[in-house]
């Protein structure tokens, strides 16, 4: 059978690679990149799909940024650009090894790269959310989508990552997950059976 990349909640980790302060005011996108990484952590916790959250050298380059409300994780800090250190390996390894990665964060040509290759050598499947990653530079970004892509990772973004991993209006935390990542004005209220009243006053 033909891998298509269908994503699952089950056998499934949220990968949220270096959202440093250092990076703020360099990274193409900076803040959009960060606002659809906290929809999908803040997703991931409604769906029971486990976080992991690295920083690079946070001594020289910060805390990861207060507005992807990762302060309940534990920052794993590295020096290497892959995510796939020492500490996280065991840590996937305690959640039974997943099958499929959702990668997200900076920069796409060299931490978001080198974890990719690293997960796609051990057999597992990496969605890269392309709208919630990037570079310093647009060129660097969009060319390590692209050769990301050639090495066999699949390309998604965070609505058709949310859309996917809930599939059906009837899932059980279909309105919830979407709250929490604020999608009600891309799809309609009608759609979800919901009145603008329902809706948290930050929507």
């Amino acid at each position: 059978v033909a891998k298509i990349g269908r994503l699952s909640t089950k056998d499934t980790v949220l990968l949220l690679c270096d959202m440093q302060e250092k990076f703020r005011p360099n990274i193409f996108q900076f803040t959009n990149i960060v606002s659809n990484a906290a929809r999908l952590l803040q997703a991931s916790r409604v769906l029971g799909i486990p976080p992991i959250l690295t920083e690079q050298y946070p001594k020289g380059l910060g805390p990861t940024v207060p507005e992807l409300g990762a302060e309940d994780l534990k920052a794993h800090a590295k020096t290497s650009f892959t995510m796939m250190i020492e500490e996280v390996q065991k840590e996937l390894e305690a959640l039974g090894n997943p099958k499929r990665a959702i990668l997200c964060g900076i920069e796409a040509h060299a931490c978001i790269a080198c974890t990719t290759f690293d997960l796609l050598e051990k057999g597992v499947e990496v969605h890269i959310v392309a709208d919630a990653v990037s570079s310093r530079s647009q060129t660097d970004r969009l060319f390590a989508l692209s050769r990301l892509k050639q090495s066999g990772a699949y390309l998604t973004t965070t609505e058709g990552v949310l859309l996917q991993l809930v599939q059906d209006a009837k899932h059980p935390n279909f309105k919830e997950v979407l709250t929490a990542a604020a999608l009600f004005h891309h799809i309609g209220l009608d759609f979800m059976g919901l009145e603008e009243t329902s809706l948290p006053k930050c929507l």
